[in-house]
């Protein structure tokens, strides 16, 4: 018999077992303190506001150069000077909304295994 409570976190408890906290992966807790080496103490936002406008920048212009003009420094050139600020970072954002995406989705399976993994009881012989 098996004993659920509605309490967060998710407690089961048997008659002859310790109790086993289970978390889901949309509970789990996520604060600027758990990088501070990206985000330092008291200057979270304005670090949060750099990453935003510069990392998808970067990423734009390296599919710019890498992708569109395969290299070719005269190539990214011209392209370079006809593209906006907006577009080569509008570029980088989707860039990097798609593999923030795969993280998560990667993390939701790697998560959803290990706890599949630590319910299941050893194998035993009757």
């Amino acid at each position: 018999m098996i004993i659920q409570h509605t309490i967060h976190p998710h407690i089961e408890r048997t008659p002859k077992e310790k109790a086993i906290v289970t978390y889901k992966f949309s509970q789990k807790n996520v604060a600027y303190s758990d990088a501070p080496l990206f985000f330092p103490e008291g200057y979270e936002n304005i670090f949060l506001l750099l990453y935003f406008v510069t990392l998808p920048y970067i990423a734009g212009f390296l599919f710019l150069f890498l992708y569109v003009s395969k290299a070719n420094i005269d190539v990214f050139l011209a392209v370079y000077k006809n593209s906006f600020f907006i577009l080569t970072w509008a570029i980088g954002y989707e860039i990097i909304a798609a593999l923030a995406l795969l993280w998560i989705a990667k993390m939701a399976i790697g998560f959803g295994k290990q706890d599949l993994l630590s319910s299941q009881k050893p194998f035993r012989r009757p």
